[in-house]
């Protein structure tokens, strides 16, 4: 079993390399938190509800000898909604198309079904290098994370698996972090950089401002409305007659849930919870752009969106 610590040495590579890295766990596994802390911002939206992300959202990581492109998939469960059956989907159609696939395992949990329901759909997979990274290992002492590591190891033996790598990692803790990045890197195929210098996404930039928007109005709604929240940008336009050295963004979006019941937990007493949606989400919008912004946020009912093919395209998936 080959697990690594800061203390492995790599022989360094003159060749540049090139390709795509895909993060796959149960939901809530930390696949999210790991793509920013390994891109140093923050390109994937992170809750602690599980089942938050899902647009896959591509992290950039840019060394001078390679260019590790993160691809963040919902996670894969076991679907109740067309919404859920799309999802899985997406993240089987990604790890057909990646150059090496991650599997994220909490240090803090035992392996469960749903690992073992993965695990198994990975196993299927032959030819991807498949890299386990146990993830938040700040959480958890030293005998506990040996544990869990050769666990992962035997989930591997049982499941006829071949771990290029198992890794331990804290991206809370910034723990190992590069050292995932080294070893992912030498799995990926030799080739030129294929994003610009400086890209850290390619996810339109309304696609990201409504991420952030979505993340802020699942803060304080954890256990009730964890998959009902939807949000739509509809407009993004600099407001006319404003001076050059002082610009405004106009953002006007819809927050979407499923049903009429559902718009006063958003909203709040008074408009209160609404209100500080706006002020958290603004403020990390305006980090994004770098640009101040006006958001107007308005909370309409798509009922039952996620059973209902239309109002899913509608709403972007």
């Amino acid at each position: 079993m080959s697990v690594r610590t800061p203390s492995s040495e790599e022989p360094a590579e003159t060749v540049h390399r090139a390709g795509f890295a895909c993060f796959v766990g149960r939901p809530n596994a930390g696949k999210s938190t790991l793509t920013n802390a390994l891109v140093g911002q923050k390109v994937a939206i992170t809750a602690n509800q599980p089942q938050t992300t899902r647009h896959t959202v591509r992290g950039i990581v840019h060394r001078p000898d390679a260019q590790l492109i993160l691809v963040d998939t919902p996670g894969l469960h076991k679907p109740r909604t067309l919404l859920g059956e799309r999802l899985n989907d997406v993240v089987r159609t990604t790890w057909a198309e990646v150059d090496v696939i991650g599997f994220c395992l909490p240090a803090n949990e035992k392996i469960g079904p749903g690992d073992r329901f993965i695990a198994k759909e990975l196993a299927g997979i032959r030819k991807t290098p498949k890299v386990a990274i146990v993830t938040k290992t700040d959480l958890v002492d030293s005998k506990a994370l040996a544990e869990q590591l050769i666990a992962i190891d035997q989930l591997g033996k049982e499941l006829g698996i071949e771990w290029a790598e198992i890794v331990p990692v804290s991206a809370v803790g910034a723990k190992q972090v590069d050292l995932l990045a080294d070893l992912l890197i030498p799995l990926l195929p030799e080739g030129p950089a294929l994003y610009p210098e400086g890209d850290l996404t390619d996810e339109p930039e309304q696609v990201m401002i409504a991420e952030l928007i979505r993340e802020a109005a699942l803060e304080g709604v954890r256990d009730e409305l964890p998959h009902s929240i939807a949000v739509v940008v509809e407009e993004m336009l600099p407001r006319e007659d404003r001076p050059a050295d002082r610009p405004l963004l106009d953002i006007h979006a819809n927050v979407y849930i499923e049903r009429p019941s559902q718009k006063g937990i958003i909203i709040g007493p008074k408009g209160k919870r609404l209100k500080e949606v706006g002020i958290k989400s603004r403020k990390q919008i305006e980090a994004l752009l770098g640009t101040p912004v006006f958001l107007d946020l308005h909370v309409k009912v798509a009922k039952d969106w996620q059973r209902d093919p239309k109002q899913l395209r509608r709403l972007g998936f």
